[in-house]
């Protein structure tokens, strides 16, 4: 397929449509998968569903970082399963149940763990969603809730993190883009200095703690959460939760007490910064280049690190509780593996999404969004716009870093050459890429955060989908509006934008939202 046509948007757009009208997400992710293999085999059948298989979805498994994010996914999910079986998870929850003594505290709790475990996303949804599901099920904070909040504190946390798994390959577009313009700034200042201007990542947090602190909601996750609260409902009638992580053995946890939840977590976390250090300082010394803290994040591989920080939570969590007693080995392999086999639904689902992207990619489903805007418009409006732009297609494909792939090389030389020299334009238009990159990652169905979360938590998937789905467009069009185009059209810097943003979204939540719980309730 030489050139972008509309008929690119039929698979993302049918895999999204069926995945909620059908709420069977692996069947709509596939068939849009064999819609993608039909346009590009001409509308051969045979020949689509073949290629489906053995080009698409091969192609995904056969993916070196698809393989270790499996591989990493399923080896953090038995370190759990052996944390909840040792009673970690209830050692941890009894410790932060102190504090969370009732739903505003619970979320708040919530909250705060998914800001702490900033390096990853995957590894927030997989840490948090586990450790906090006891105790938001006790306080009656429903699934749908729980998602959303380890979902909200995942990847914009992440993208915005001066260490993270993402810093990686935000620093190599930026840098890619800017050489091949003859740019000469540092591309982690640059990084730096587009924080600000990221106003999707950052007001999603501030919304998110809003919405704990208030108790208040609105929409879907209002029902949602009164149905948890006043009905003890936990999940909707017909919920099929998306996996159970640490519930595989209730009733059998022995009391291995907070540390059996500590030391595993505190060893994923340690392990991941010293080998994104390790791993980029050698790449680095092999390259020639200064042992900056740039440079070495830059060149790490994170992959790799976080493939030897889940191994070594695993050794940590299984030898922890031989070593107290608590579980013999063979219980300990026992429940690793339970933690594992949970996590098969998601992975297949992962694989799926990452197939349908592949398709994507293949018919240019992002040239084609990106096209359609024309080169015609304002430089004052590119922030905006390409916002909307990167919204739509990482909703569409469910990536974001697919999303910045795509769009930094079309939409960076684009900003330059609309408004040479102009500072703010270039540092908003890269903001907004990163951005609306992160809408998508999510909030979309098919992206492999939201399904994670929606794993994580126990919470049906479209479930999360429709009740998350509201809130994420509210905080993008105030910042839409508030940041990226008044910031743009030079009405106010970025700083005002954000100020500015905060103070409507708390408005919006104090006058849209209604109160869950009876007032008597502290």
């Amino acid at each position: 397929m030489a050139e972008a046509q509309w008929t690119s948007l039929i698979p993302p757009l049918l895999a999204i449509g069926l995945s909620i009208w059908l709420r069977e997400v692996v069947l709509s992710l596939f068939i849009g998968v064999f819609a993608g293999a039909l346009l590009m085999a001409g509308g051969n059948p045979v020949s689509a569903f073949v290629h489906s298989v053995d080009h698409y979805v091969l192609g995904a498994l056969a993916d070196g970082d698809h393989a270790a994010v499996i591989i990493f996914s399923m080896m953090l999910g038995g370190m759990v399963g052996v944390i909840s079986r040792a009673g970690g998870a209830r050692g941890l929850a009894e410790a932060v149940t102190r504090f969370a003594s009732n739903r505003r505290r619970g979320q708040l709790s919530t909250w705060a763990l998914g800001l702490f475990v900033f390096f990853d996303d995957f590894a927030n949804t997989l840490l948090v969603g586990p450790t906090m599901r006891p105790i938001t099920d006790r306080l009656r904070i429903s699934r749908e809730k729980l998602a959303f909040i380890v979902d909200a504190t995942a990847a914009p946390v992440a993208s915005i993190a001066v260490i993270s798994s993402w810093i990686g390959m935000e620093l190599g577009y930026i840098a890619e883009q800017y050489r091949a313009l003859g740019i000469e700034q540092d591309a982690y200042w640059v990084f730096l200095r587009t924080i600000p201007h990221r106003f999707y990542p950052l007001l999603m947090l501030w919304f998110g703690l809003l919405i704990a602190l208030t108790r208040r909601d609105f929409g879907p996750m209002l029902k949602a959460e009164r149905r948890a609260f006043l009905k003890g409902k936990l999940l909707a009638d017909g919920a099929r939760p998306a996996a159970s992580i640490g519930e595989e053995y209730s009733g059998k946890e022995a009391s291995g007490g907070i540390s059996m939840a500590l030391v595993p977590i505190a060893t994923v976390l340690v392990v991941i910064v010293l080998g994104l250090w390790l791993d980029g300082i050698a790449k680095v010394r092999a390259k020639g280049l200064e042992a900056t803290l740039r440079n070495v994040l830059s060149s790490a591989d994170s992959y790799r690190a976080l493939l030897w920080a889940s191994l070594a939570g695993c050794v940590c969590a299984v030898g922890l509780a031989r070593m107290k007693g608590i579980l013999k080995l063979r219980d300990g392999m026992e429940a690793w593996l339970g933690g594992t086999k949970s996590m098969v639904l998601a992975m297949v689902i992962l694989v799926l999404a990452w197939s349908l992207g592949q398709a994507c990619r293949e018919l240019k489903t992002a040239d084609f969004i990106v096209s359609s805007i024309g080169d015609w418009l304002p430089p004052s409006l590119l922030p905006a716009l390409v916002f909307l732009v990167a919204a739509g297609v990482s909703f569409a494909t469910g990536t974001s870093w697919g999303t910045m792939g795509i769009l930094f090389p079309l939409v960076v030389p684009l900003a330059h050459g609309l408004a040479p020299g102009d500072d703010n334009i270039m540092l908003g238009t890269i903001s907004s890429i990163l951005a609306g990159s992160v809408f998508g990652d999510h909030c979309s169905p098919i992206s492999d955060t939201t399904i994670m979360s929606s794993m994580a938590s126990s919470c049906d998937h479209i479930d999360h989908v429709k009740t998350q789905l509201p809130y994420a467009l509210v905080v993008a069009i105030v910042g839409t509006l508030l940041g990226d185009l008044a910031c743009g059209l030079g009405l106010w810097n970025a700083w005002v934008g954000l100020l500015l943003s905060a103070a409507v979204l708390a408005a919006v939540v104090w006058f849209a939202g209604r109160p869950v719980e009876p007032k008597a309730e502290q």
